[in-house]
């Protein structure tokens, strides 16, 4: 068998993720990358500017812009942190919350259907997905030790 999988698996990410913005904007008039944004603030929690550029892998400028989109469409709440200095603090607004969970919802039944169309097992491949996600933060945390 040819080992293809990391071309594989960087062809079939950036596939999806076109395919998600192109549903988004047509669909929502969002991008997909302010989706994961707004996703990822939702699932940090309170969080700052640059732990949302280290999650989506982007500059910090390139967040800071990103917010104040979001900030001045009431999706998200910026505040400075109460530590001081340029840091910001980022929060989801109710209609943030609103469009997170009702779009993960939308994806998660879109995905399901196309793993189900490819004849893959979709509790297997969630499981095996979980497994090198889990194995690549093991790895990442040993290596800073």
């Amino acid at each position: 068998m040819e080992r293809d999988l990391s071309l594989n698996l960087h062809v079939l990410v950036a596939r999806l993720d076109r395919m998600a913005d192109r549903i988004l904007r047509a669909e929502h008039n969002i991008s997909y990358s302010r989706f994961l944004a707004l996703t990822l603030v939702g699932e940090l929690g309170l969080s700052t500017q640059r732990a949302l550029a280290d999650g989506l892998g982007v500059t910090e400028p390139s967040v800071s812009r990103m917010t104040g989109v979001l900030a001045a469409e009431g999706l998200l709440d910026v505040q400075p942190d109460p530590a001081g200095g340029n840091r910001r603090q980022l929060s989801l607004t109710d209609k943030g919350k609103e469009i997170v969970a009702s779009l993960r919802q939308e994806f998660e039944d879109k995905l399901a259907a196309l793993v189900a169309h490819s004849g893959v097992p979709y509790a297997e491949f969630a499981q095996h997905t979980a497994r090198l996600l889990a194995t690549l933060d093991q790895m990442e945390q040993e290596s800073t030790r």
